[in-house]
């Protein structure tokens, strides 16, 4: 992953992009022009369409910066500061990563345990290239 990727925002590969777990719409491909809504014929097309059309996403991809650099298990559990699950992370290197987090939180305090039971505070931002008009 490239670092320059990771600041933005933007998923690359399968660590990113789970197959069977990565869902289009929360991983910010129709923001990159990733999906057609006029044509095709693609498996889970129904419910992305109708996922889109009713404008309710609450889990999105988002970069993610952390307190310090330690060993991150991909799939880690992020919680806010009150210990309510925030999302989960996905992959990343040294200090930044990419995590699907519940929209409401990504503005909150967060923080995750590391495998050696270490809680890292992390930050998550809105990438500058998202539409400005969504609320998603």
């Amino acid at each position: 992953m490239i670092r320059t990727i990771t600041d933005t925002g933007i998923p690359e590969g399968v660590k990113d992009l789970p197959p069977g777990v990565a869902l289009p719409l929360e991983s910010n491909l129709a923001y990159m022009n990733g999906i057609c809504f006029s044509k095709g014929c693609y498996l889970g097309q129904e419910l992305t369409a109708r996922t889109h059309h009713t404008g309710v996403i609450r889990k999105r991809l988002v970069p993610v910066q952390f307190s310090l650099m330690a060993p991150i298990p991909e799939g880690a559990e992020v919680l806010t500061q009150a210990g309510k699950s925030a999302g989960k992370y996905r992959a990343g290197q040294e200090d930044i990563g990419l995590a699907l987090l519940r929209l409401v939180y990504v503005k909150e305090e967060l923080h995750l345990k590391t495998a050696e039971n270490t809680h890292v505070n992390l930050s998550a931002s809105v990438p500058e290239w998202w539409p400005k008009a969504s609320n998603n």
